[in-house]
């Protein structure tokens, strides 16, 4: 995989053919996606949110953007907002939630990357989902967990694979 060397305000100025890039410290990173799987849990997580919607404040963004420092953006499949939409067209404030689907071309550093970069910037609840192997995760400070269930107390939101994978 290439990298291209810009400034942020290059990078925010361009287009991408396919799937938008992350900018990372001046390089230009590819992301993964594109899948069946993928693309389904995406949707079925997008619905839970608009049941959540039905009960208080909650807005999903798929692959939105996100301005985690002056040289640092990263677009995750998923991020939710509670309370308010978010004003700026690039966030530079953290959402409550973040979701990275894992795509089978997803390595395991770069995906615990991204979230770590997550968990740094103060996303409350950092998730990995894994459609192919239904599993679910958290990132906190000790790193990656599996769990059985994904839940959010401030939305009163519980996700379990059932919910997401059916």
């Amino acid at each position: 995989m290439a990298t291209t060397l810009m400034t942020p305000e290059q990078y925010l100025g361009t287009s991408f053919e396919g799937l938008d890039c992350e900018y990372i410290d001046g390089e230009i990173v590819e992301r993964t996606g594109g899948e069946l799987q993928h693309s389904q849990t995406q949707v079925r997580l997008v619905e839970i949110v608009f049941e959540v919607r039905q009960r208080m404040p909650a807005y999903a963004f798929i692959s939105l953007r996100l301005k985690l420092s002056a040289t640092r953006y990263r677009i995750p499949d998923i991020a939710i907002f509670a309370d308010h939409k978010p004003e700026e067209n690039v966030p530079s404030v953290p959402p409550l939630i973040v979701v990275e689907i894992a795509s089978r071309d997803d390595s395991y550093t770069k995906i615990v990357e991204k979230l770590q970069d997550y968990h740094v910037w103060g996303v409350p609840h950092v998730w990995l989902v894994d459609p192919r192997q239904r599993k679910l995760s958290i990132y906190r400070t000790d790193g990656l967990t599996a769990v059985g269930d994904l839940k959010v107390p401030e939305l009163n939101l519980t996700a379990s694979p059932v919910d997401l994978f059916g």
